[in-house]
């Protein structure tokens, strides 16, 4: 039987249809929003998953590009691996269910969000959150819901709920906001350097509109809601627990927190298997380990709300040592390296044409992106041996989210036309390397030339609270995130925010903890832009002597196939030759990117010879392309030919063309006339007679075309947009069977 519930949110109507499909799941619903239309399931294991002291959730996002009427563009026509939207929409919407299931619940969860259809409007990001908090609810697996996802923009001076695409592309804010009845769970988002009053707001007209939809799900739960599974709790012996707190505090006071992180470790490895030595008779191995774990949680905690005492000494809101460097590498067109405390991040600015930004197959509006950011996360980097792979979704999520930071500075594609690619390689890891990874970009940025608007910076606030007492920290390390109630990352310039992702362990969030908490990244955002500014401030006035020089020309839009060549012959034949890379717009844009400028003007003139108009008077040096009893004829541009009487060969009377010129050779000769049909008429003797007028010039040799005119150039400020031979896409142009179109050139009128 098909239950439909329904509410108005955001001027729309949000639509959740239960026992239409996926009967078998524990909870499937399907969620409507405008026209996009999300499945979302959710199923759990009948048995717990043995000796995992973690929840052992799952989430996966199937993008099927048929939802947006796409066919995918890979050789087998089949969705691949999961894109890089599809993993940020993964995590999306973990992080904000895992804080609400039981604590020692480890039964296996899989959560499974297929889009159906997709308008290209309403995001299915926040259908995917709302949809796997009511198939939760609704199914006997133990969940603390309901939860609620909102969007808000702000366009034109106000807060919009639910922004379209076509919206965002005007809002200077972008936040998702997750919540339950009681408070805030989860805040992600980019802005346009907003203060934090205004992302403050955002966040609390976000929960308000949460409620609506928590009001929908919870009707939705107690008409179909099924009994709760039972779950066995663990439970750890209070004296085994007791002892190891009090070992580990006497430790702390001794200055255990002052050690760095791999000293820190050996020495309470060592105390835990002190432990398991002497209540190894009594409890198990598994046991002892766990409860060695929780009483150096309760004692970090312990030590924070009652002392204000951190694990390695400093205040609440003190920062660790900063150190900055930048030009560390000789042939890297950009790097900079930032270090706090001990978690240090490298990262590298490299720059390419337009031709070489990331094409996106999804089912998103986007088609292509010009900057990208890459984070990489080694074992080294925390002293581990672990198998290396393809990046995972922590490494794609932190990079993600330095990226978005610093979006809102980068230069304006028509003044800088680069694609630009950092990479920030995590060297050491101690706490919060992304916001490391935020600081390197933009010293990178500033060392490589890029004229990005102001520095980013970005920090990492935690929370440690208990019966409703709690402590705000700075720059929160390792222990303190893995241990704290919340990790909230704030990046932004001196002027506002332009990123921000806040987890937290608990139910819910007090606004005036989020409020405080934004405060407080402020000052220490400043108190790093400032530390930055002393090694670079502004980005260099010239870019790298090794990252390409682009030059703009402008061509007639209508030779663009000229330049192209049948199926981009002529344009890869440039490009190999001269050691550049060519990028075309529609309106006839030519962009040439090389390291050498002589490179760059070889091309240049290959392709103003390839694009020249032919004109009655001028002169061009041509080849013989083939001979008559009664001419030559003459290829003066590229696939144009003119026919050269007999009369016209030389200024004196010739007894045979071949006593003249031969196939091959090269001659000087003008256009006397294009009848109406398109045919040429060339001459040999009007140059002649035109060269012995010019003082100084030698006769009887074959004159120099640069004595009798100079070349032509024409340029334009317009970047173009790209050229990509593998999609067969030339300038935006897309031709049928992968050939260009190719107009063939007019035959010269012939006596038979």
């Amino acid at each position: 039987m098909t239950n439909i519930f329904q509410s108005d949110v955001g001027g729309r109507t949000l639509l959740i249809e239960t026992g239409r499909l996926a009967e078998q799941a524990n909870g499937a619903v399907t969620l409507t929003y405008g026209e996009t239309v999300v499945l979302v399931t959710a199923c759990a294991s009948l048995e717990p998953r043995e000796g995992v002291d973690f929840l052992p959730l799952t989430v996966d996002y199937e993008e099927r590009l048929y939802a947006a009427g796409k066919i995918p563009g890979s050789f087998f026509r089949r969705e691949g691996r999961p894109s890089q939207d599809a993993v940020l929409l993964c995590r999306l919407t973990d992080r904000p269910l895992r804080p609400l299931f039981p604590k020692y619940f480890n039964h296996d969860i899989q959560i499974v969000i297929t889009i159906l259809s997709a308008d290209q409007e309403n995001d299915p990001d926040i259908l995917a959150i709302i949809g796997a908090s009511a198939a939760l609810g609704i199914s006997d697996i133990p969940f603390s819901g309901p939860v609620a996802a909102s969007r808000i923009g702000y366009i034109d001076g106000e807060f919009v709920l639910n922004p379209t695409y076509t919206q965002l592309t005007h809002s200077k804010l972008d936040l998702i906001v997750v919540g339950t009845k009681d408070g805030v769970v989860m805040v992600e988002g980019e802005a346009k350097e907003l203060t934090e009053e205004f992302i403050f707001r955002g966040i609390t007209i976000g929960q308000e509109a949460n409620q609506d939809i928590i009001r929908l799900q919870e009707q939705l739960i107690s008409t179909l809601g099924r009994p709760k599974m039972e779950f066995k709790i663990r439970e750890l012996g209070p004296e085994l627990k007791a002892e190891a707190v009090a070992i580990i505090r006497e430790q702390f006071e001794q200055g255990l927190g002052q050690m760095d992180r791999t000293e820190r470790e050996l020495v309470l490895d060592q105390l835990k298997d002190d432990c398991v030595a002497k209540w190894g008779g009594t409890y198990s191995a598994q046991d002892i380990s766990a409860a060695f774990d929780l009483a150096l949680k309760e004692t970090v905690r312990a030590l924070i709300l009652e002392k204000g005492v951190r694990p390695d000494g400093r205040g609440l809101t003190e920062i660790r040592s900063i150190n900055c460097e930048v030009g560390i590498f000789p042939r890297t067109h950009g790097s900079g390296l930032f270090k706090r405390g001990q978690t240090q991040v490298l990262t590298i600015t490299t720059l390419g044409s337009p031709g070489e930004e990331q094409q996106i197959d999804g089912i998103g509006q986007e088609e292509s992106k010009r900057y990208i950011h890459h984070y990489n996360f080694p074992p080294f980097s925390t002293g581990e041996v672990k198998r290396l792979g393809s990046p995972g979704r922590r490494e794609i999520g932190h990079g993600a989210l330095a990226e978005r930071a610093l979006l809102p500075v980068l230069p304006d594609e028509v003044d800088f036309p680069y694609t630009i690619r950092l990479v920030s390689e995590v060297l050491s890891s101690n706490g919060s390397t992304s916001m490391a990874s935020v600081c390197g970009s933009s010293l990178s940025l500033m060392d490589a030339g890029v004229p990005i608007k102001t520095p980013v910076a970005g920090i990492a606030m935690g929370l440690i609270a208990n019966d409703g007492e709690y402590a705000l920290l700075t720059d929160i390390q390792g222990l303190e995130d893995a241990f704290g109630d919340m990790d909230f990352k704030v990046a932004g310039t001196a002027e506002g925010v332009t990123a921000l992702q806040m987890d937290i362990k608990m139910k819910s969030i007090k606004d005036e903890i989020l409020e405080k908490g934004l405060k407080q990244a402020r000052d220490a955002r400043l108190f790093i832009l400032e530390r930055m500014k002393e090694t670079i401030g502004t980005s260099r006035p010239e870019l790298s002597k090794y990252a390409p020089r682009l030059t703009k020309i402008k061509i007639d839009p209508d030779k663009i196939r000229l330049v192209i060549g049948p199926g981009g012959k002529t344009i890869r034949s440039i490009m190999s030759e001269n050691k550049v890379t060519i990028d075309i717009d529609n309106d006839g844009t030519v962009i040439i990117g090389s390291p050498s400028e002589e490179a760059t003007q070889r091309a240049i003139s290959t392709i103003e010879e390839l694009t020249r108009d032919v004109e009655v008077g001028g002169i061009y040096t041509g080849r013989v392309t083939r001979v008559t009893n009664f001419g030559a004829f003459v290829e003066i541009l590229p696939g144009k030919e003119g026919l050269v009487h007999i009369s016209e060969l030389a200024d004196y009377r010739a007894p045979s063309v071949e006593d003249v010129v031969k196939v091959g050779d090269e001659v000087m000769v003008m256009v006397t006339e294009i009848d109406r049909l398109g045919r040429i008429n060339l001459s040999r003797r009007a140059v002649l007679q035109k060269l012995s007028q010019i003082p100084g010039a030698r006769m009887g040799t074959e004159p120099n075309e640069s004595q009798i005119q100079p070349p032509r150039r024409q340029t334009d400020s317009r970047p173009p947009r790209r050229y990509r031979d593998e999609g067969r896409e030339y300038g935006g142009r897309r031709h049928p069977g992968g050939q260009s179109k190719r107009i063939p050139p007019k035959r010269p009128f012939t006596k038979q």
